[in-house]
C-alpha cells in the first residue's frame, strides 16, 4: 500500500501553501512523520499547517521542549521536535501516546530518534534542497495517508 509523490515547491510562501493543502486533506488528523535536513523547510510547513487550522501566533521549532501542543478550536495539534531526544525510552516520559490518538494531527520532525516507541506514520513528508526551492515527498503508508495524498492530487 505504499504510495509515492513528489512536488516541486517554488519558496517558503510554496512550503507554508503545502502545508495548508496536507493540513486540509488530512482533516487535522494523523501522524506525519517529518523528515529533511536541517533547514530543510519542515517547521515552515507546520507553520502551515496550523495556520489553516485556526493558529494565528508564531510557530516555532519545539527544539528545547520536544513538543508543542496546539489546542485549536476544531483540533489538536502536537509538534514534535525529537531532534534532542537522548534515547528513544525519553517518549514515556513524554507521555507519548497520550498524543498519539485518532483525533490528534501530530507533527513529528526527526522521527528516527523516536524508532521503537512511535507507532507507523500515515504519512512521511520528506522535504529535500533543490536549487530554487524545494522537493516535497510524500509517503503514505496506511489507508489514512493514501486519502491524504489521493485528496492532495486532485
Amino acid at each position: 500500500m505504499v504510495e509515492d509523490i513528489t512536488f516541486l515547491l517554488a519558496n517558503e510562501a510554496a512550503t507554508v501553501d503545502f502545508g495548508k493543502q496536507l493540513a486540509l486533506a488530512a482533516d487535522g488528523k494523523g501522524i506525519f512523520y517529518l523528515e529533511g535536513n536541517l533547514g530543510a523547510g519542515k517547521t515552515t510547513l507546520c507553520r502551515g499547517v496550523l495556520q489553516v487550522l485556526g493558529h494565528q501566533g508564531s510557530v516555532k521549532s519545539p527544539t528545547y521542549t520536544l513538543v508543542e501542543p496546539y489546542e485549536l478550536a476544531n483540533h489538536k495539534v502536537y509538534h514534535f521536535d525529537l531532534y534532542r531526544l537522548g534515547e528513544p525510552e525519553e517518549l514515556e516520559f513524554l507521555g507519548v501516546r497520550d498524543y498519539l490518538q485518532d483525533d490528534n494531527l501530530c507533527l513529528i520532525e526527526w522521527p528516527e530518534r523516536g524508532e521503537g516507541f512511535l507507532p507507523i506514520a500515515d504519512l512521511t513528508v520528506t522535504l529535500s534542497y533543490r536549487s530554487q526551492g524545494r522537493t516535497v515527498r510524500l509517503t503514505a503508508h496506511t489507508e489514512k495517508g493514501h486519502q491524504v495524498c489521493q485528496r492532495i492530487t486532485r
